[in-house]
């Protein structure tokens, strides 16, 4: 037993003139008991010991207190309830405490109990108090089962027991909250509470409390089980039947392991603190033993082992919470069983298998469990009894399981049935059959990626991707994605696309390239399957490509034949476009739902239909600059006219223009901005005009001024300052000397800006700026968002020339920061360097932005010292350390 300080010693109490003086010796008696379980922790002595010893700990120090504040006077009690009455006490822990008070006795101790519990705070416990009576008592937990959940886990610390009992007996299922509602209601609060959580363990920053897995859930085991079996201890499940041994050292093991990491936690921050935050995650890695390995980061496996473990518990309390219904809320009268096949039955709308030896004695079962499931879905899920056997049966599924053709069909099967498909792969995750069956999928079962980019691990992300394949194919749902509900239709074989998104990461973290990995490993899988070669190659390119779509459309300039050229004899044919994008989107989507927005969307489905079309003409007959240049310029003439606008003075605007402002618009965006700059007068410049929402999905921001040298800085940094996001910049200066610049962008919540106030206010701020003529730079005052502070990502800045249009393509890699496209600004100028268009992508914390520039007479930058002044100022802006560096080599 861990060692607990002795209580303050009677002399010195004695020799306290009064109370307060004893202030200062219990503070140290705390502060001395932590930091010798701090030390104790260190040395590896079992936090279970730890924690209830800090509880007794704890308890010595009320009790003490209690005495010399209040004495022992009956009809008043002391009582420690939630997670203090269980004795569950970690570092920095809330003290929730219960005064049990009769009415009389408490009106003659007032002042007495007021001064305990200021004492308490002043000697450094987080108290939470309540003084009640015993009807108030009655009165609060038949309104709130969280605080009859609080009194359930009441434990006397001094005072009158028989009033405590009195209590205690008050409240009992017999008079308030009986079972069967008191079950119903904890149910319905865990749900709530792993909705708040994104019904989801798999979170970047967890909760290890609150989130699905975590320690509440262990928690509402304990409640359920104390509250209709009377059960003092978890091991009384064992007793009763509803755990077997092994699967109880599990739920111990993993209550264990996540007390471990909350009382680092609470030690590491000092304050109770229950969410592993990026800010702690590395730090807590060390100090659990990880070390950084060639293809795995220390805090990735960490974060995979608290993954694995929580994933465990939720298994357990799924499995839990359905023996209870059944035995609260049935009343064990589940009815009789309703045959299915020779080896599954239904009861109570629970699939059960129809006698404990069928894995056994037919290993493939463990497939048709899921098969079953999809095919008949009047059944609510797997009986509890069922999920054991399941999980005491996944050591049958060897290679000679995976060999065997009936498993192989069941698979597919499953993979090609009308409906279930991701409840059902969700479901083999959950019992472990997926990592079984597919070992290669094992390796990323809880595997996190230590960025702000991959927001869930990868076999989260991985379900999350396929069901958004399904819900492309449910007609329910064909408004939210109309390109690709339409474009699912077409694909012959949507088994393969779903084999793809099974294998598009199944290499992570095993070093290498995980798209070529992933490839073989999805080829291997589809000709074991009996896929034909057609199929299983498709199924690997598919793999092997599933980011080349979104790295074209987001870091490339699309809107230059040649790119939609090379994509397309990339791809090569319909079919395989079809399937691409499909995978595209859904993997977008899976990879960080919040960064999806229309901006995404719209260069996804513009990429598609511009190969789409080049598909059509044939690879053989390429589209040159020229023509294409050409049809704009045709359709926005006519566009220009349908509004009443002379063609001629668009034939004299355009002469000034380059021709790069064609190549980069489409015809509605050039008819426009050319009305707009037609319909201006010299004198009413600058021009500001707002578009709310584009067909590129975000709000277009156009200005029309004369043109100067720190134009692109201020408007960027003026738009960050604002709040917008920048996704798309088009820079031009006309031969007279006039800046056209475009922006795309989108608010801070990731949709277009279509409040008119919010338009006026962004216009109004343009404009000031841009007549004020100012010089200097704007200050972006936003700070660097929290989380990003916790990555230390290098600056990267390379070079090259595309020489068919003319220019130098710069590609910058570094953090992202409120300022960040200013700061690129104020480079270009003082490199005179003019900027003719940017593609803006942000990658969690990381962006990876590519500018195409040219020198001052728009000729591509071929000098070297002009390279050397970008690489220079770049890093001297955006990474001064390595700036230095490179400045001194």
């Amino acid at each position: 037993m861990s060692a607990v300080p002795a209580p303050v010693p009677a002399d010195d109490a004695a020799a306290a003139p009064n109370l307060r003086d004893l202030i200062p010796l219990y503070r140290r008696q705390l502060r001395d008991g932590r930091e010798a379980l701090f030390k104790e922790f260190d040395q590896g002595v079992p936090v279970t010991t730890l924690v209830l010893s800090l509880s007794e700990l704890t308890d010595q120090v009320l009790r003490e207190v209690w005495v010399r504040h209040v004495g022992t006077p009956a009809g008043l009690a002391l009582a420690a309830v939630g997670g203090y009455g269980r004795q569950e006490l970690h570092p920095a822990s809330d003290l929730d405490i219960l005064i049990l008070a009769e009415p009389a006795v408490e009106a003659t101790h007032q002042e007495p109990l007021e001064q305990l519990v200021t004492f308490l705070w002043d000697i450094g416990l987080q108290v939470g108090h309540s003084v009640r009576s015993v009807a108030e008592c009655v009165i609060e937990a038949a309104g709130d089962v969280t605080v009859m959940t609080n009194l359930m886990e009441a434990r006397l610390l001094a005072g009158d027991a028989a009033l405590f009992e009195r209590m205690r007996g008050a409240t009992g299922p017999d008079r308030v909250w009986d079972s069967q509602a008191f079950f119903t209601a904890k149910t319905e609060e865990q749900q709530a509470r792993w909705h708040k959580y994104g019904d989801t363990a798999y979170n970047l920053e967890p909760n290890i409390k609150e989130n699905p897995g975590g320690l509440r859930d262990i928690q509402m085991i304990g409640w359920v089980a104390k509250r209709h079996f009377a059960a003092a201890t978890l091991h009384e499940l064992v007793t009763q039947g509803f755990l077997i041994e092994p699967e109880y050292q599990a739920l111990i093991e993993g209550q264990n392991h996540l007390w471990r990491i909350r009382f680092a936690l609470h030690r590491l921050t000092g304050r109770r603190e229950d969410r592993l935050l990026f800010d702690y995650q590395r730090t807590m890695a060390g100090q659990f033993g990880f070390s950084d390995g060639e293809n795995n980061l220390a805090v990735e496996q960490f974060m995979q082992q608290y993954y694995r473990t929580v994933q465990e518990l939720n298994r357990l309390n799924e499995m839990l919470l359905q023996l209870f219904r059944e035995a609260i809320l049935l009343h064990d009268d589940i009815g009789p069983p309703v045959p299915i096949n020779k080896r599954f039955q239904s009861r109570s709308g629970y699939l059960e298998i129809s006698c404990p030896t069928v894995f056994r004695r037919y290993p493939v079962a463990l497939l048709e469990v899921f098969y079953l499931l999809q095919t008949h879905p009047e059944l609510s899920g797997v009986r509890a009894s069922t999920i054991r056997s399941i999980r005491e049966n996944r050591h049958r599924i060897d290679d000679a399981f995976r060999a065997d053709i009936r498993a192989r069909s069941l698979f597919m099967e499953c993979l090609r049935a009308p409906q279930g498909i991701t409840h059902s792969l969700r479901r083999m995750n959950r019992y472990g059959v997926l990592a079984a069956y597919i070992p290669p999928f094992a390796n990323i079962v809880g595997r996190m990626q230590y960025d702000l980019f991959h927001v869930y691990t990868v076999d989260e992300h991985t379900l999350a991707l396929l069901r958004n394949l399904r819900r492309f194919t449910v007609a329910e749902h064909a408004e939210e994605f109309p390109l690709c509900s339409a474009v699912s239709l077409r694909i012959p074989k949507l088994e393969v696309l779903y084999l793809a998104g099974l294998f598009h990461d199944i290499a992570k973290g095993r070093g290498g390239d995980h798209s070529q990995l992933g490839a073989r490993d999805a080829w291997d899988f589809c000709r074991l399957h009996g896929l034909s070669e057609f199929d299983s190659r498709l199924a690997a390119w598919l793999v092997e490509k599933h980011l080349l779509m979104s790295m074209t459309a987001q870091r490339k300039d699309i809107s230059d034949p040649e790119v939609i050229q090379a994509f397309a004899e990339m791809v090569g044919e319909q079919t395989r476009l079809d399937y691409l994008y499909l995978l595209t989107v859904a993997d977008s989507r899976a990879t960080n739902p919040e960064r999806w927005n229309s901006w995404i969307d719209a260069l996804l489905r513009e990429l598609y239909h511009a190969t789409r079309r080049a598909l059509l003409r044939g690879l053989e007959h390429p589209q040159a600059q020229e023509e294409l240049i050409a049809q704009k310029q045709d359709e926005a003439t006519r566009l220009v006219q349908r509004y009443g606008g002379d063609p001629d003075a668009c034939t004299r605007l355009w002469r000034r223009f380059s021709l790069d402002f064609f190549l980069h618009n489409s015809p509605d965006e050039i008819a426009w901005q050319t009305r707009l700059i037609l319909d201006t007068p010299p004198g009413a410049l600058p021009l500001v005009m707002i578009r709310p929402v584009t067909a590129r999905g975000g709000t277009e921001i156009f200005i029309y001024t004369t043109d100067r040298a720190n134009l692109f800085a201020r408007t960027t940094a003026l738009l960050d300052q604002l709040g917008l996001s920048i996704m798309d910049a088009r820079v031009m200066t006309t031969d007279d000397h006039m800046a056209v610049n475009t922006y795309q962008v989108l608010d801070l919540d990731g949709h277009p800006v279509n409040d008119s106030d919010r338009m006026d206010e962004i216009r109004s701020a343009l404009t000031a700026d841009l007549r004020a003529h100012a010089r200097g730079g704007i200050a972006v005052a936003r700070s660097l968002p929290r989380r990003h502070r916790h990555f230390p990502i290098e600056t990267r800045v390379s070079f090259a020339v595309d020489e068919a249009n003319r220019r130098t393509v710069m590609r910058l890699n570094t953090l992202d920061r409120p300022g960040l496209l200013a700061e690129v600004g104020e480079v270009f100028q003082t490199c005179n360097i003019r900027l003719q268009n940017a593609k803006i992508a942000t990658v969690g914390a990381e962006v990876d932005d590519v500018f195409f520039i040219t020198a001052a007479d728009e000729s591509p930058i071929l000098c070297e010292s002009a390279i050397a002044c970008l690489s220079r100022e770049v890093y001297a802006r955006l990474d001064p350390e390595k700036g230095a560096i490179k400045g001194g080599g």
